[in-house]
């Protein structure tokens, strides 16, 4: 880590008067691994590094990147940065950002055992995976995939304008998808299990997830089209936050495409909902000591009791705002700018886990996965749209299961409509942490 601040330091340290620059130095190392039918169909271990630079001058951008350290390669991309703000379009809201009152959170995101594990090792987490979910049921056919895989991440940020970060984590997976077969039908579901190092990881919740989702699926059939009350999975609901995460975002909003413009403190969604993005909470996936541009991470409430909050802003987008930023910057990687993006949202949880929200549930249906979400959702007007499959819940009992029917609805609705949050969170590894969702009178239509 120490070499990467010293490598941004003698970066900023080259900038001209009136001139603003941005080093953004990286390194990771990740190890991926598939397995199928007891053999390792694919294993790859890889490093990578590189910079990214951005040079602000007279309220102009530019930024260019090297995919590597070596000082000479990264002369260049600087002389590149340079020239490319020089023939960029002047915007007033331009420039880097400077350090706030906030004060970095001490977490615990990196693993030094991680690279203590031969590769010999995970591959036999992975074969291992496999052979847990095929003897969990007999109608477990095979397993199309069993996989591991992990990343090393560390980065470091600084500015002439005094922005200096620094930050380190490490990131750990097993996935399983099972193939279940009963007579001439055929049902897959996916499971898996996260960490940052491998003990941390749960082979047998990996295993049996995979197992459960692929046979109780088997024998679905559409159902009768009808209103009725909708129990998202917490897989789902990551879904559903990670999209409401883009109309939360104040760049949407400044250009006109967040229905939540205009709306602050208005109730938009039911009273059991309080969001919040907090990438300072160590069980994130999402979580950071600092975010992209160097600010300390901090919580930011977005809904309370159902009232509109706030919203997610980056230097930039804050400062045409006239607001202050929350710290969401993010990118993706040092080939890239920063923008404005959600980190770690969570839903306040409550009382009951999800086989008591199904015993609350007379008429209903447990969505277990969605389809076709980034055709079906509009996230400018609400419009809500997707195929879905599950299993119906009949007088708080769970009943057959059910595949090819559509949700119909908007995200205003479903969010107005909301009339219990479970207590099941599930941090995966996506911006949300999941959790169980009952939402009234949505339209489901099958037959």
């Amino acid at each position: 880590m120490d070499d990467l601040e010293i490598i941004a330091e003698k970066i900023v340290n080259q900038a001209k008067p009136g001139e603003q620059i941005e080093a953004f130095v990286a390194w990771d190392e990740e190890t991926s691994i598939r397995v199928y039918n007891a053999a390792i169909e694919n294993l790859s271990k890889s490093q990578s590094s590189g910079v990214g630079i951005r040079v602000i001058n007279n309220h102009r951008q530019g930024f260019a990147w090297a995919g590597t350290l070596d000082p000479a390669a990264i002369d260049f991309a600087l002389s590149e940065a340079r020239d490319n703000a020089s023939f960029a379009t002047e915007d007033e809201y331009l420039g880097l950002g400077s350090p706030d009152n906030f004060s970095p959170k001490n977490l615990d995101l990196w693993r030094d055992e991680l690279a203590s594990h031969p590769t010999e090792e995970k591959v036999t987490l992975a074969l291992d995976l496999e052979a847990r979910v095929k003897n969990l049921d007999k109608r477990i056919k095979s397993v199309e995939s069993a996989n591991y895989g992990d990343v090393s991440s560390i980065a470091a940020v600084l500015t002439n304008t005094g922005m200096h970060a620094n930050y380190r984590q490490t990131f750990s997976f097993i996935a399983a998808h099972a193939i279940a077969v009963d007579n001439d039908e055929t049902q897959t579901g996916g499971g898996y299990s996260v960490g940052r190092t491998l003990s941390e990881l749960d082979p047998d919740k990996a295993a049996s997830d995979a197992s459960m989702r692929a046979t109780r699926l088997l024998g679905a059939s559409k159902p009768a089209s009808a209103k009725m009350t909708v129990l998202f999975d917490p897989q789902v609901t990551t879904t559903l936050l990670a999209i409401i995460a883009g109309i939360l975002s104040g760049e949407m909003v400044l250009k006109g495409r967040s229905l939540f413009a205009g709306r602050m403190d208005e109730q938009v969604a039911s009273g059991v909902i309080s969001l919040v993005d907090d990438p300072t909470n160590p069980s994130a996936f999402g979580a950071s000591i600092y975010d992209a541009e160097g600010y300390p991470s901090r919580s930011t409430s977005l809904i309370t009791n159902g009232v509109l909050q706030g919203f997610l802003y980056d230097t930039y987008s804050a400062r045409r705002a006239g607001v202050s930023t929350t710290a969401s910057a993010v990118r993706g990687g040092f080939s890239s700018t920063p923008g404005v993006g959600a980190r770690a949202l969570f839903l306040s949880p409550g009382l009951k886990n999800q086989p008591e929200l199904i015993t609350s549930i007379d008429n209903g249906v447990l969505v277990q996965s969605i389809s076709g979400v980034h055709s079906g959702v509009n996230p400018i007007s609400g419009d809500f749209s997707v195929g879905a499959e599950g299993l119906l819940i009949r007088s708080g009992s769970l009943g057959r299961p059910v595949k090819e029917f559509t949700i119909a609805s908007s995200l205003q609705r479903i969010l107005q409509e909301v009339v219990a949050v479970g207590n099941d969170v599930d941090w995966i590894p996506s911006i949300a942490a999941g959790v169980s969702l009952v939402v009234e009178g949505i339209s489901v239509s099958g037959t």
